[in-house]
């Protein structure tokens, strides 16, 4: 489940970059958002509905800054750089959940090694951005600005949507963030119809990368714990990194490398991925024994 929860993440760098080709930012959260606000409303369960409206604000307030914000920031920046490079920057989301919980939630303890994971995380980040040439930097700041929504959306739903289900969130989230940039979308809509890989991208976006991955992060989390599923970090940069190799013919310097190792460090000291990672394999191979 992990490595396909990856796969799927891994690719929506890719099929972003098709489709900014042909459409603005707005257009193309409109159609991935709406679309998958869809699909999950077709495969709510019983009560969801309901849930939402217990936990409107605060569905609202991480609608806007965990989904409608981040997405377009995304978008617009895989307008000026590679899908590859904006994979690397977005695997600095942990050093960004980690620093803000130091500064504003104190009940969330970051401190020794994970101190020094976060400094490390941000000096990754600061080399990729840093190395990128005038006319791609602003498109490198902008995924550093997702990277920080996701970081302080992923605080503000473990504070105040803990008790609320986890399909009643992405549903919830899904639209608002939709209705919220619709009217941007549809004045930003292009005249000529877009080509078929548009609508593909769009598609696969919504259905797999959104509504789908949503389903399966929860439920690995359910199954093999939070701590489990935040490995899923350090699979998704190398895997865009392939897919825009092989599929957009990207290419990419030892600096970009570099920075990942750096950043990927950062977040292995920041949220004890390591020691998450060697329980997960106690437990495994204790109950295979």
């Amino acid at each position: 489940m992990l490595i396909a929860l990856a796969l799927i993440w891994g690719a929506s760098f890719m099929f972003i970059k098709i489709a900014v080709r042909e459409l603005t930012p707005a257009t193309l959260i409109l159609g991935r958002l709406g679309l998958a606000a869809v699909t999950l409303a077709v495969l709510a369960p019983r009560g969801t509905f309901s849930s939402m409206r217990a936990n409107a604000t605060w569905i609202v307030v991480v609608g806007l800054v965990n989904t409608a914000i981040p997405f377009w920031l995304l978008s617009w920046g895989e307008t000026r750089i590679q899908s590859g490079l904006a994979s690397i920057i977005q695997a600095a989301v942990p050093i960004f959940n980690a620093a803000l919980a130091f500064v504003f939630f104190r009940e969330m303890r970051v401190t020794g090694w994970k101190l020094v994971g976060v400094a490390v995380g941000f000096v990754g980040v600061a080399l990729l951005v840093g190395a990128q040439p005038e006319g791609k930097l602003l498109g490198a700041l902008a995924v550093v600005g997702m990277a920080l929504c996701y970081g302080a959306g992923g605080l503000l739903a473990a504070r105040h949507l803990r008790e609320a289900p986890a399909h009643a969130v992405a549903l919830g989230t899904s639209a608002v963030a939709a209705v919220v940039v619709s009217p941007f979308g549809i004045a930003q809509a292009p005249h000529d119809v877009p080509s078929w890989k548009t609508f593909a991208s769009i598609a696969v976006l919504a259905v797999f990368g959104t509504a789908l991955a949503y389903l399966l992060f929860f439920a690995l989390i359910s199954s093999a714990g939070s701590g489990y599923a935040s490995l899923v970090t350090y699979l998704v940069p190398p895997i865009a990194l392939a897919y825009g190799a092989v599929f957009l013919d990207e290419h990419f310097g030892a600096s970009a490398f570099v920075a990942l190792a750096v950043i990927l460090l950062g977040v292995a000291l920041g949220t004890g991925g390591v020691r998450s990672f060697a329980r997960v394999r106690r437990r495994r191979l204790a109950s295979e024994a």
